[in-house]
């Protein structure tokens, strides 16, 4: 290639030659070319499309300048003939190069290419040009695709660094305006200043892929540790060049030790490929808490993002569909790193020795046990996927986490099952053969099997190409003084080995490996005087609960945990029923601020049973209020059906200043999901009997209704992304006074010029109605919230600051208008489209129709003031069925507003993203 940079209109142009051996037993009749810079193009590409599902905007509201792409493209083959080439709509970042003539097995050809790259903005995915006149450059050029299996890979760039190319030889000369400074892990061959520019030589071998930065002022320190040289600019400001040497020979030698000698003379280590792939923990900690020493931090930081690009530019693999191989590999040696250079390290670091938090389980966990933690996050959720699932159908937090600590944790799994360090063995002897061959994860399969005599075909069926979880319990237990027996039970079905061990006084008396191949099998061993035996003590097994798998062989009550009280929130520990204590506090008009005590069991982890009681003190009205929940939860782990939940919950707070009310809500929930799990597309039915017991007040005496109960079904299907949300609610409610039907439709689009438009459609109607009052009619602008779910903070208020409060539902209208109720049928109509940022303007149009009057015609508009969606935004009326609202007396009292004091809509709007 000779590429001329032109920094100014970040620009590449590009003459290019192609000579391409056909390796394969086939005869080509086109030839694969990826071209993943055009991903960048528009917002109809994987890479577009990726963001959105991800809910990320900044590349949908991009400027054109700042989009990458591949323009001006021309092929000729040896005889100067155009040859044509297709890249369809669809895939952007492919492009087939149709061949006059087929390619024979062991034949070549040359193709010369011309085109223009244009570098799109670093900010998305960490590649391309940033505001220093700086450019990182990855999978920026054409080149051939994968061969495999009589055809071509095609895969779409998905921000995943997965791109399945070809190996190649490289030899790149770079023409640069004088300044700017070259940075690769290929070999510099050449340089030579002319005039106002200088071309950079470069050449590598047997490559699939390599680094490019271009810089004002390179970045990059240089560390020769022989042969290899090292070039790094991995930010750590706080330690030494020489401290920093240190590590990095350290790393170096400990990985050509475990897994085999780099094949390359230069490997680069950067900041961009960190920030891409961090170690989680350490990168979500403020800068003022250290947990850990400035040493540390960068030797974790550095042995992950070596390991990351050593593996990636050494591994010719498929690293889409054998992700998983480069996952375990990474993380698995990242834990024997550990092992043998911090064993005493634990997974907060220096919080562990603070005295104040001893009692907490998070703290006491060495550093490796939090790969299995973040696992069993997903697990617990009913998230997790198989290992051997393809990148991109993966989830993100699967994807960046959950998929690679559990791939690691897995071949840890069977290198301590299998002994003998095989495992370690087998990846040596993978990575050599790969030096000469290109693999696949079947070649990774031989190897382990080629190195035991035991049958470990349950590690591929089972660990690795299913979503199967493993869990074990004693069934049965009987003891003498010399002698244990038991047997134990996967609760899953599953069969895979697990080893117990025996355990006197907190240390270890005995370990055994166990094949629980046969149903029921007994087992019987030595007790060598153990007071209590564990399966997976050391949790070498990627196991889904660890709270059923020990057995006290002392006393009469074999599994009394003690119960512990724990500040905030901890881990899960197995040993103990945690109850956590949190302080409180909520605000309502009635009850004005109540402190209180919330007692529960949820850990970070979920659990089949919760217990959640909030018990308080209404400072104004003088008495005690509260709530409480109890939930079952059951997942399911195949079908589409896969978590039911089963709750009775209750509240008893005032509705009035002089009347409390108190709601019990028995409840079952079903939540259905696509078989893709990247799909955001989520059902939800719900089914629940209300039963509200209120006292009477004498204040508010518009509502008749005391003593009520309501059943309730409830189906909610939603899609939402960042540039489109679609939803559909169905909503039924019958009670021995009415019976109604209600329906809501819910579509907003963002649009490449950061305007978004809003639409909903809601429609309701009595089936019968025997109430004499509005208590339970449909409302346009404030719901009576006769079910008592909504987070009104005064709730009867018909006048003042609280009752401007706004709740979406129902209408949906903002303006006050006279008699807004209706106790036949409602049917509505809410718009809105933004004008600039959080600016935005609203329309509301609906008919409401009461008993023995004909249907009104109702409207208004306004603007809305989105400061921090859902949590604070205000609604300004201008024009509506009262006329001019901004010309009326009072018109502050007409301004309606969304205030939410619950941190747990701020959490969600982060959480979307990773889920």
């Amino acid at each position: 290639m000779f590429v001329e940079v032109n920094s100014d209109s970040k620009t590449l142009n590009i003459q290019q030659d192609i000579t391409f051996f056909n390796e394969s037993g086939d005869s080509l009749s086109s030839i694969v070319l990826n071209d993943w810079n055009n991903a960048y193009s528009n917002v109809n590409s994987s890479l577009a499309k990726r963001f959105s599902d991800e809910f990320y905007r900044g590349f949908h509201l991009a400027k054109e300048e700042e989009r990458g792409s591949t323009t001006n493209l021309t092929i000729i083959d040896t005889n100067k003939l155009f040859l044509t080439w297709e890249r369809a709509v669809e895939t952007p970042d492919i492009i087939t190069v149709k061949l006059r003539d087929k390619l024979a097995p062991n034949q070549r050809l040359i193709l010369h290419l011309t085109y223009t790259v244009k570098v799109p903005s670093d900010k998305f995915t960490k590649y391309g040009y940033d505001a220093n006149r700086a450019m990182n450059l990855k999978t920026w050029y054409l080149t051939p695709a994968r061969y495999e299996n009589h055809d071509f890979i095609e895969y779409n760039n998905a921000n995943l660094n997965d791109i399945a190319n070809g190996v190649s030889d490289f030899d790149i000369e770079l023409k640069l305006a004088n300044g700017l400074e070259v940075t690769s892990d290929l070999n510099n061959t050449g340089f030579v200043q002319k005039g106002d520019h200088s071309i950079f030589t470069l050449s590598g071998k047997n490559r699939t892929n390599f680094s490019l930065f271009i810089e004002p002022k390179s970045s990059f320190n240089s560390f020769n540790i022989k042969p290899l040289e090292v070039i790094t600019n991995l930010k750590e400001e706080k330690i030494s060049t020489v401290q920093q040497a240190l590590a990095v020979d350290c790393i170096v030698h400990f990985v050509n030790d475990l897994i085999g000698k780099y094949p390359f003379d230069k490997i680069v280590v950067s900041q961009a490929d960190y920030d891409r792939d961090p170690f989680y923990g350490l990168n979500q900690l403020p800068s003022f808490i250290s947990p850990f020493s400035d040493e540390f931090t960068f030797e974790i930081k550095f042995l992950k993002t070596y390991l990351n690009s050593y593996l990636k530019n050494s591994l010719r693999l498929d690293n889409r569909k054998d992700a998983w191989i480069y996952d375990g590999i990474q993380v698995f040696a990242m834990m024997k790193y550990i092992e043998e250079n911090h064993p005493n390290t634990k997974m907060l670091g220096n919080i562990s020795s603070f005295k104040l938090l001893k009692s907490y389980n998070l703290t006491n966990l060495d550093f490796n046990e939090h790969y299995s933690y973040f696992y069993m996050l997903m697990a617990r959720k009913n998230l997790d996927q198989p290992l051997g699932a393809p990148k991109n159908t993966l989830i993100k937090f699967n994807e960046q986490i959950a998929s690679k600590y559990r791939a690691g944790l897995s071949l840890r799994y069977l290198d301590d099952y299998l002994g003998k360090n095989l495992v370690t063995k087998s990846i040596r002897q993978f990575y050599s053969k790969n030096k000469e061959n290109q693999l696949s994860g079947v070649d990774f399969e031989s190897a382990l099997k080629s190195n035991t005599d035991k049958d470990i075909g349950w590690f591929f069926n089972t660990v690795i190409n299913s979503r199967d979880i493993i869990d074990f319990k004693f069934s049965e237990v009987s003891k003498t003084k010399d002698s244990v027996s038991f047997s134990i039970k996967n609760r899953t079905n599953v069969i895979v080995p697990v080893p117990i061990y025996g355990i006197k006084n907190g240390e270890i008396v005995f370990k055994k490996w166990l094949n629980p191949t046969v149903k029921g099998s007994v087992f019987t061993l030595e007790r060598k005087a153990a007071d209590k035996i564990v399966l997976n003590y050391k949790n070498e097994v990627p196991e889904y609960n660890l709270r059923n798998n020990w057995k006290s062989l002392k006393g009469f009550f074999p599994n009394n945990r003690p119960i512990k009280f724990v500040f905030m929130k901890d881990l899960e520990d197995p040993y103990y029923n945690q109850v956590l204590y949190v302080p409180t506090l909520t605000y309502n008009l009635y009850d004005g601020l109540s402190p209180g005590l919330r007692l529960h069991n949820k850990t970070i982890l979920d659990k089949p049973f919760i217990f959640d009681v909030n018990p308080s003190y209404s400072t104004k009205a003088q008495t005690f209020s509260g709530s409480a929940a109890f939930v079952v939860n059951q997942n399911y782990r195949n079908g589409s059906l896969y978590n039911m939940k089963y709750s009775l919950s209750g509240n008893y707070f005032h509705y009035a200043a002089d009347a409390t009310y108190l709601k019990i809500n028995p409840m079952i929930q079903f939540r259905i999901r696509p078989n893709d799990f990247r799909d955001n597309r989520k059902q939800l039915i719900l089914v629940r009997q209300v039963l509200v017991n209120k006292e009477k007040s004498e204040i508010v005496t518009d509502n008749l209704a005391q003593n009520y109960s309501v059943f309730n079904a409830k189906y909610f299907n939603t899609n939402t992304e960042i540039t489109g949300h679609l939803s559909f609610m169905a909503d039924m409610q019958f009670s021995g006074k009415f019976g109604k039907l209600a329906a809501e439709l819910e579509y907003r689009k963002l649009f490449e010029n950061n305007r978004q438009i809003n639409v909903r459609l809601y429609a309701g109607a009595f089936i019968y109605n025997k109430t004499d009052s509005d208590f339970f009619s449909f409302a346009l602008d404030r719901p009576t919230d006769y079910l008592f779910d909504y987070s009104y903070y005064g709730r009867s208020e018909s006048s003042g600051f609280f009752s401007q409060q706004l709740i979406v539902a129902e209408g949906g209208f903002k303006s006050k208008l006279n008699s807004p109720y209706a106790n036949q049928w409602i049917t509505t109509l809410n718009g809105g489209y933004n004008i600039w940022n959080w600016v935005e303007v609203y329309g509301d149009v609906g008919f409401i129709k009461n008993k023995q009057l004909k249907a009104r015609f109702l409207y208004d508009s306004g603007i809305r003031l989105n400061l921090v969606p859902d949590y604070f935004e205000l609604y300004l009326p201008v024009y509506s069925s009262n006329g001019w609202e901004i010309g009326q007396k009072n018109y502050n009292e007409k301004i309606r507003f969304v205030i939410t004091l619950s941190p747990k809509i701020l959490i969600n709007l982060f959480n979307r993203k990773w889920f």
